[in-house]
């Protein structure tokens, strides 16, 4: 339900904004809105307690973001505290953003590798997915697992390409497994 939630408020934002020429500046706009809630914790608490009448909850929304943001964003934030989804909000975002990505061909790579990569290992890494990819740039993600023994595990969205000692040991047992002795 959550996901059809974001999906539907997220594409409305994303229609809007780019009907307005606004996609890049509404994307700045909602960094900043993230960065602001999340150095204030109470907000939230506020805006999801069921002691706080809504139209008090609309008077705060409008007090501390009108003039300040985007009318498109300030008009989404009174809409999903109207109808009870403030909860919704990080993947509203989350949504909008993948949506603004996916149209300036901007990836999002997660690259993890047994040990550290040294910065010019990341930027021969990161040169390589430009390259076989086709997207215009691409926002790197680096994590350490040592327990993947070797190798890579990359993910671009939904597409894995796992190169990793682990997986092929992996296969290379499932296939031992497999051969019938005698």
């Amino acid at each position: 339900m959550a996901k059809l939630v974001s999906k539907t408020y997220g594409e409305a934002l994303y229609e809007v904004a780019a009907e307005a020429g606004k996609t890049s500046e509404l994307m700045e706009e909602i960094r900043c809105v993230r960065e602001i809630l999340a150095s204030n914790p109470g907000f939230d608490e506020l805006m999801e307690h069921p002691g706080v009448p809504k139209q008090e909850k609309l008077q705060i929304v409008e007090n501390v973001f009108k003039g300040r943001l985007s009318d498109e964003l300030t008009g989404l934030l009174e809409v999903v505290v109207s109808k009870e989804r403030y909860r919704d909000l990080p993947a509203i975002f989350a949504y909008f953003t993948e949506k603004v990505k996916e149209e300036q061909r901007i990836a999002v790579a997660w690259v993890t590798t047994a040990v550290e990569l040294a910065p010019g290992q990341r930027e021969a890494v990161k040169t390589k997915l430009l390259e076989t990819s086709g997207y215009a740039s691409m926002e790197m993600h680096y994590e350490v697992d040592a327990s993947i023994i070797g190798g890579m595990i990359i993910r671009i969205g939904d597409r894995v390409v796992d190169s990793s000692v682990r997986t092929k040991l992996d296969g290379l047992k499932k296939q031992l497994l497999q051969i019938q002795l005698g």
